[in-house]
């Protein structure tokens, strides 16, 4: 069964808490000594507060991330710069919308995944090289799904503007109508539609003559009988 790309972005959120925990214990560590755990405990929902074993804090990705953002200044600006800075904070938003179970597209999920190994080489974790697979396999999906669509496309024009070869022309199959086939068709269509403004001035719209109507076409009178009218697409 293919994997989704929110459980890719799940998988990567995870190797993500197993790169940055020791090094964010470690700085907490270094920073506030004994108050550590004190100092970041604000940063943990209620139900995080302690461990399994009531020691410590549940830490998950959302936790982690969390501390950096709010201890960053104190505590992680030291060593990480700008750049990871936006990483973490870009990171958090991410934990929260796979959290809430919303979509990601592959283009989401590439940037998600990438920004994940950026974070976890800045500090040196071990879990990049897992992530930066994970990189890899996501462009391979990008590449099918741009190839399908291609393919798609080019069978769309295929058949929209692009015939089959061999096939006869179809004055071969059906025969045409002697005006189509003479050329004519075309040129009486074209003054059919020219005749009702044509009229010539002074002669009475009516009949003029029996069974006859006088128009002007091309500067010439002709004289058409009303066969001929609904023939040239006007009866």
């Amino acid at each position: 069964m293919a994997i989704t790309n929110s459980e890719r972005v799940g998988k990567a959120l995870d190797l993500l808490k197993d790169g940055l925990r020791p090094y964010v214990e470690r700085e907490l560590k270094a920073t506030y000594k004994d108050r550590w755990i004190e100092t970041a405990r604000p940063s943990f929902p209620d139900w995080q507060h302690t461990d399994k074993e009531g020691k410590g804090l549940n830490w998950d990705s959302q936790a982690i991330l969390q501390v950096m953002c709010d201890l960053w200044n104190d505590c992680f600006k030291k060593i990480l710069g700008p750049s990871e800075r936006n990483l973490a904070f870009e990171l958090r938003d991410v934990r929260n919308k796979w959290a809430h179970q919303k979509a990601f597209s592959t283009d989401d999920a590439y940037r998600a995944i990438d920004s994940i190994s950026r974070l976890l080489a800045a500090v040196s974790a071990e879990q990049v090289d897992a992530v930066e697979q994970m990189k890899a396999e996501i462009l391979r999906v990008k590449f099918d799904e741009q190839l399908r669509s291609q393919k798609r496309k080019e069978s769309s024009i295929a058949v929209e503007g692009k015939p089959a070869s061999g096939l006869r022309p179809w004055r071969e199959i059906i025969t045409p109508h002697p005006d189509v086939a003479s050329g004519r068709f075309q040129q009486a269509d074209e003054h059919a539609f020219a005749v009702a403004p044509l009229i010539e001035p002074g002669l009475n719209p009516g009949l003029d003559g029996p069974g006859k109507i006088t128009f002007r076409i091309g500067g010439e009178n002709n004289q058409v009988g009303e066969r001929g009218l609904f023939r040239r697409g006007l009866g």
